[in-house]
């Protein structure tokens, strides 16, 4: 079977455009990995997103825990990838030059996997609760889960800021909630 070669378009060449506007060298290490690893997912595929999804079918049931790893760093297409990465530069950015390379390496390592868990349980509990086992196999790729992270330790260690969502200027406390309805409105699923 042969690989997707993940495609290039707009969303891809914005992302590379708002980097470069950043420059390499303002871009602390760990932030620029990241980026790159998902860059280098997008454009070379090891996994289809498919292969490499989370749910509790593939992740709990089927016992492919290497999913927990994988999911955060395969995205559905440019745009997704787009967006997730222009937040985590932004983010990465502010974070990184706070906690330190090797911290906030460890802390998107942890975040990557405790994001995975907690998405299986959710399903898991939409499972139970609704009794509909068809929530069991809704299989998720992309950061988004651990830039939700990243936001809420963001907005510890800068309080008081405020941030502009859609234009409108919000206080970062709640940014990061207003960012996730906006999300599922722009984007469902």
């Amino acid at each position: 079977m042969q690989r997707r070669q993940g495609r290039v378009g707009a969303g891809l060449l914005l992302l590379l455009y708002q980097i470069s506007q950043v420059g390499l060298q303002n871009i602390p290490a760990v932030t620029l990995g990241v980026l790159a690893l998902n860059i280098f997912l997008f454009l070379t595929p090891l996994w289809q997103p498919h292969e490499a999804c989370l749910s509790v079918r593939e992740g709990f049931h089927r016992r492919d825990w290497q999913r927990l790893l994988l999911a955060p760093f395969h995205h559905a297409d440019d745009w997704h990838l787009y967006y997730n990465m222009v937040s985590m530069l932004w983010k990465g950015i502010m974070l990184e030059k706070k906690l330190k390379s090797v911290w906030f390496a460890y802390i998107i390592a942890v975040f990557s996997v405790l994001v995975g868990v907690v998405y299986m349980v959710l399903e898991f509990m939409l499972v139970k609760v609704l009794d509909d086992p068809s929530y069991e196999m809704n299989c998720a790729v992309g950061f988004s889960g651990v830039l939700f992270a990243l936001k809420v330790l963001n907005n510890y260690y800068n309080p008081g800021r405020v941030s502009s969502v859609l234009g409108w200027r919000i206080p970062s406390k709640y940014a990061c909630w207003v960012e996730l309805v906006a999300i599922h409105l722009i984007s469902p699923g």
